[in-house]
């Protein structure tokens, strides 16, 4: 297991994935949604009421404000915000207290909310859908990453997270 000092014999190369998985992703989806909405277009289901319509925008607001909050926790801590760079820092303030991966909880959460603003169904499929590929194309290496750049600090940390909600 790698010593818990993050400098201590390790290769400045690491990083967990030489391809930014996420913005790709995110960027495919959306268009994905778009243009099924466009083609092939799915009636809103359920209810178009005031009190759903309202807590369809709050989780997009909600996704909102964990993405400032966590880039800012990032940028505070002085580490990367580019998923296919090595970290510098272990960061657990924050939404980083609770969540291991908040800015793609984020994501879904605005893809989530814009969702309820277009009314557009495949947008919903877009977040579960990027939440499935996010998972396996940039959470699992980034979780190997930070297990070989922090040892048992990541895994201490891991203990007392989660991955999602």
């Amino acid at each position: 297991m790698p010593a818990d000092n993050p400098t201590s014999g390790l290769d400045t190369g690491d990083r967990p994935s030489t391809v930014p998985w996420p913005p790709i992703l995110l960027v495919g989806v959306i268009v994905a949604a778009i243009a099924l909405g466009y083609f092939a277009p799915l009636p809103w289901p359920g209810l178009d009421d005031a009190p759903a319509h309202g807590i369809g925008l709050a989780i997009g607001a909600g996704g909102l404000v964990l993405l400032v909050w966590a880039l800012l926790t990032l940028r505070s801590h002085g580490t990367t915000m580019l998923p296919d760079v090595g970290a510098s820092h272990l960061v657990t303030t924050g939404p980083y207290r609770r969540f291991r991966n908040p800015i793609y909880l984020a994501d879904a959460m605005l893809l989530l909310g814009v969702a309820e603003l277009t009314k557009n169904v495949w947008l919903v499929v877009a977040a579960a859908v990027f939440a499935i590929l996010v998972t396996f194309l940039a959470i699992l290496p980034e979780e190997r990453h930070l297990e070989r750049r922090f040892g048992r600090s990541y895994l201490e940390y891991k203990s007392k997270s989660r991955r999602w909600i």
